[in-house]
Formats: structure tokens, sequence, C-alpha cells
């Protein structure tokens, strides 16, 4: 991931409320089409200049190329707030982040996400390399506003049963290890558009703790379907112990057994 620095010049004079409305809303296009990272981008300004930094996928992520619709709408709001368009400087490479994978996947591709991630949720399956999402056609309704959501989502239930919550760490849990969950339901199915879109096979990760032990872990069949040989003779990536390529799922042995 790369580190920018965006910066909005006022042309004549406007309001404070106009500015946050106008800078805020495209920061929200930019984060929802995949082409920002990051939940926050705080806001400052000297004189009438506003600067933020943020955090993008590659070094040419704000690219018009790659804007949505909305995104573009509010490039053309700007001006009605009386700012410039905004001025982006690259201030160079995060080495403490994941890299972007080169080049859009080709064999097969994975939803996968954890509460310390903040890049792509959607991994090339040879490498597991993040993919920016504004590389691919739109998700659902011209962006990928529904991906980024859910990302955030099952992030937050991963954040809270590593917490260990008491009761609310069982109802989190259960939205990121059952395939009947409301969360996985809406995963799913946006594995499957992604599928559908870019023509090739999209698998979702499905988080698994519990368990008696490692023997009945390698024993048990794919919770969609059934399967019962869908474990792998080799982890792929020494994170997937399972794939069931009818369901397009992925899965590891339980961490508690493992851990």
């Amino acid at each position: 991931m790369y580190l920018l620095e965006i910066r909005f010049e006022c042309f004549a004079d406007t309001t404070l409320t106009a500015v946050e409305r106008a800078i805020n809303g495209l920061m929200e296009a930019w984060r929802h089409n995949g082409q920002l990272l990051g939940r926050e981008f705080p806001l400052v300004q000297q004189g009438a200049e506003f600067s933020m930094r943020a955090m993008s996928p590659e070094t040419d992520s704000l690219n018009p190329q790659f804007n949505s619709d909305w995104g573009n709408r509010c490039l053309e709001a700007l001006s009605e707030a009386k700012l410039l368009r905004p001025r982006v400087k690259l201030l160079g490479r995060d080495i403490n982040s994941e890299a972007s994978a080169e080049a859009l996947p080709e064999n097969w591709q994975v939803l996968y996400t954890t509460y310390v991630h903040s890049c792509s949720p959607l991994r090339d399956g040879d490498s597991l390399m993040p993919v920016p999402l504004y590389r691919l056609p739109a998700t659902f309704n011209g962006d990928h506003k529904a991906l980024v959501k859910w990302q955030t989502e099952w992030q937050a239930c991963d954040e809270l049963q590593m917490a260990g919550s008491g009761a609310v760490e069982f109802a989190a849990l259960n939205e990121i290890t059952q395939v009947d969950s409301v969360l996985f339901r809406r995963g799913w199915d946006l594995r499957g558009r992604i599928e559908y879109h870019t023509q090739v096979p999209t698998y979702y990760y499905l988080y698994r703790v519990g368990g008696d032990s490692i023997e009945q872990e390698r024993a048990r069949p794919c919770p969609r379907c059934g399967n019962p040989d869908w474990a792998l003779a080799e982890p792929l990536h020494e994170l997937f112990h399972f794939k069931c390529d009818h369901c397009r799922l992925v899965s590891n042995l339980s961490w508690d057994l493992l851990n």
C-alpha cells in the first residue's frame, strides 16, 4: 500500500460545512470503490487549503479512469463548495503493509479478511496478495460499497470474538463461522457476483474454531453440501486446510487445536 497526501484549495469564499461535506463525500466514494483504504481520514486546514493523508492500494489508485460514477459526481461537487480539483502527492510505500497483486487473478481468487487487515478483501488464490477492487467490474450499484461494508462487518465480528466479549463473542463468532448466518449469506452472494463478472472461480473463507480433536477436524465434511472429501493433503498458504470446489468454500483446521 502507498501513503498519499491529498490537498484541496479554495478558489473563493466558502464555508467549513460545505468544504467538509464535499471532501468527506469524495473520500467515501473513493473508499467504497476500493481506491482508498481505511476508515478515517483526518482533515487539516491551513489557511485556504485543506489536506489529508490516506492509504491507497497502488500508486495510481486515484487516477480518474478508476472512479465510479459516484466518485465522478463528488469530484464535480467540489466546485460547488468553491474547491479546486485535489492535488495528490505520492509520499511513498508503506513498508508495514501488504503489496497489491500485480495482475488480476487468472486461476482462482478468495474473499478473505481479518480484523487486522485494511487491504482489499479479495485475494489472488495463487499468491494470496490483495486485488484492488477498482480494477474489477462493479460489484453492486456501480461500485464496491456492498463488499467494503461486508468486510467492515466481518472485521468487527472477528475483533469481538478475538477479544472474548462474553455473549457478544458467540453472536459474532456465529456470523463468521456458520453457513446459515446473515453475514455469510451476504458475503457468499457477493462472491458469486464477483465470479460472474470476472469469470474467475471465487471462493469464500469460512472461519473455524472449536472441535474436539485434529482427527475429527480433518474428517469433518463441507458444512454447506456435506462433501466428505474437501480436506486438502497440504494446506494452501499455510492457512486453508479445506477447499470445496462445488460450494466455493475454503476453511482452516480449528485454530483452537492448532494453537
